[in-house]
């Protein structure tokens, strides 16, 4: 995949969470009842670090977990039979909670949609906020995150990559040029 530019080094990317955990503090005015969903993959590491900033801010560790969607996508080759979905619990009960979603990239929504769904199936949030690294744009789905590290309009043909550890060995945001054909 060709790097076509860089949209983010390690220190934007640090100033970029930092700035999110603020926002998310301010806005929930404290801590109270707030609990952190990292959409797995990339979502789980931004997540945790969010976590680990609003507990050097306020001093209070929130309770964290991460959310795997693949079985809530609806833009993935569909099952002859579906089977019955029961999703693991998470580690807190998400009844009652303000409970911000991290992801990495948001595009079409899709992956916002099935993360709701996976998250409403296992109880019903006082409210859902959405904390995204990057906003590219495409929409298909009614979805605007509460919190942007960086918008980045895009071409649909280019790709987004976020690369942070234990994925990569280095943590930034490059914007990509499709594969060639081969």
């Amino acid at each position: 995949m060709e790097i076509r530019s860089l949209l983010m080094d390690e220190s934007a990317v640090g100033r970029a969470l930092m700035r999110i955990s603020h926002e998310i503090t301010e806005r929930n005015r404290g801590t109270q009842d707030l609990a952190l969903v990292g959409i797995r993959r990339r979502g789980v590491a931004l997540g945790r670090i969010i976590r680990d900033n609003i507990e050097r801010i306020e001093g209070v560790r929130l309770p964290f977990s991460e959310l795997d969607i693949g079985h809530y996508r609806d833009d993935l080759t569909p099952l002859p039979d579906p089977p019955l979905l029961t999703p693991p619990p998470l580690p807190f009960s998400v009844t009652g909670r303000k409970i911000v979603l991290v992801d990495d990239v948001l595009y079409t929504g899709r992956t916002v949609r099935a993360a709701i769904e996976a998250l409403f199936s296992l109880g019903r949030p006082d409210s859902i906020q959405l904390a995204i690294l990057i906003d590219r744009g495409h929409r298909e789905l009614p979805f605007r995150p509460d919190y942007v590290g960086k918008n980045v309009p895009t071409a649909r043909s280019e790709i987004v990559r976020v690369m942070i550890p234990p994925f990569e060995d280095t943590t930034a945001v490059v914007l990509c040029a499709p594969d060639s054909p081969s």
